[in-house]
Order: structure tokens, then sequence, then C-alpha cells
């Protein structure tokens, strides 16, 4: 399935907006030449790897002329780049489509996380791309996955609003985002391509316990350790 989007679709900051203006034909099925090297960026490096992949093995994924590809990126790491903000915007529009409809925060956070997980059943080697292949393509491309744990960890973070004045630690969402990423990114690290999807359970039990108010970790937080 390719990543689609509504025309337009428009997500955080000016960088990331100017990036992402998606064209679909009417099976929804990606047309730009941009955004088919953009994800043809991203299934390259997840199927071979950051420092394997040459902008021929992009080329050839997306289907297109060399001549497209530097008609919009200066090099393989110029394309990278712009390919894990809009594959961040991907699966980020898939996790907010699939909790549209929750009122709560754990329904909100169930919803996201079942579109992250289908997305990473359906399309495995763009998650890897975006999760395990980013420390090979150095400091840049780290600092954008650290932008989109920390829109993840806003996210789940709502939860401490829903706590009233018995509220979890502010780092308990940081820690829940970061947990999620070490058990998404040990299987995409070992191939799995698929049953992502089964993790949900164990992950909803995970988020929850880690952001909920417990008197016996409260106390244990204000211990001196004797």
């Amino acid at each position: 399935m390719s990543p689609t989007a509504p025309t337009g679709y428009r997500l955080g900051t000016k960088r990331r907006q100017s990036i992402f203006s998606i064209n679909l034909n009417r099976a929804g099925t990606l047309t730009g030449k941009r955004e088919l090297i953009l994800q043809g960026m991203l299934k390259a490096v997840g199927s071979r790897g950051y420092e394997r992949t040459t902008v021929a093995d992009a080329i050839a994924e997306a289907g297109v002329y060399r001549q497209a590809f530097y008609d919009s990126f200066a090099d393989k790491e110029d394309c990278y780049l712009q390919a894990l903000d809009a594959g961040s915007a991907w699966v980020e529009l898939a996790m907010r489509d699939a909790a549209a409809d929750a009122t709560t925060w754990r329904g909100q956070l169930h919803g996201a996380l079942t579109g992250l997980l289908r997305f990473l059943d359906e399309q495995p080697a763009m998650g890897r791309a975006l999760l395990v292949e980013v420390h090979a393509a150095g400091p840049n491309a780290v600092a954008r996955r650290t932008e989109a744990m920390a829109r993840a960890a806003a996210m789940v973070d709502l939860a401490r609003e829903e706590g009233g004045d018995d509220r979890a630690p502010a780092i308990s969402a940081e820690a829940v985002v970061a947990g999620i990423l070490a058990v998404l990114h040990s299987r995409l690290a070992s191939d799995q391509t698929s049953n992502y999807l089964r993790l949900l359970p164990e992950l909803m039990y995970l988020s929850v316990v880690a952001v909920s108010f417990n008197t016996a970790a409260s106390a244990a937080m204000h211990s001196s350790g004797d």
C-alpha cells in the first residue's frame, strides 16, 4: 500500500509544511515524481541500508529518470533527509486517522498505536528506513527522528492532564515513547516484516502503566532509597 494523504495536507513546522503537498490519482496512488522518489528512497534504504543505498536504487524504486531526482534533490543525503520528513508525516497521518473518533486519551493512544503498527505491517522497509537507519545517515537524520519522538511524547503526555492532581512525573511520556521505539527498533533491525499489530495489547499495557499515577511508585520516587 502506498502512503496516502489528502492533497495539501500540512503538518508541524514550516520546514515540514514545505515538503508535503502530495499528488494523488483517483485510486489514491502517489503520482508526483518528487513524492515517488521520496518513497523510493525510503524503500531502498529500508531494504539495503543507508550506506549501501545509491541514488540509482532510489530512482529504480520510484520508476523515474535520473534527471527527475536532481531536479528536486542535491544528493542522496538531501533526499533521505526530506524522505524522513515526508515519511514521518505519512506515519503521523496514519496514526491520527486511526485515532480520529476517540474521545479519551486512552482511546486516542489505542488508535494511534493501531495506525502505527498497521503501517509497519504494510510497509516494514519504510519503517526500517525511518526508525533504524537514521544513525547510519548521521546527526541530521537523528535530529529528525528526535523531533518525531518529541511530538509523540507530547501526545502521550496528555494522559497526565486526565490524571488531575494525581499525576505521573513528566518524564513518563518520554519513557513510554523511548520504550516503544526500542521494541519496534529491535524487531525492524532483525528484519521482522509482519505481526506488528499483535504487539498492540502489550504496548497499551506498558503505556498506561507508565503514565498512570501509582501510590507505590510515587512513594518510591520520593524515597531516599532506604
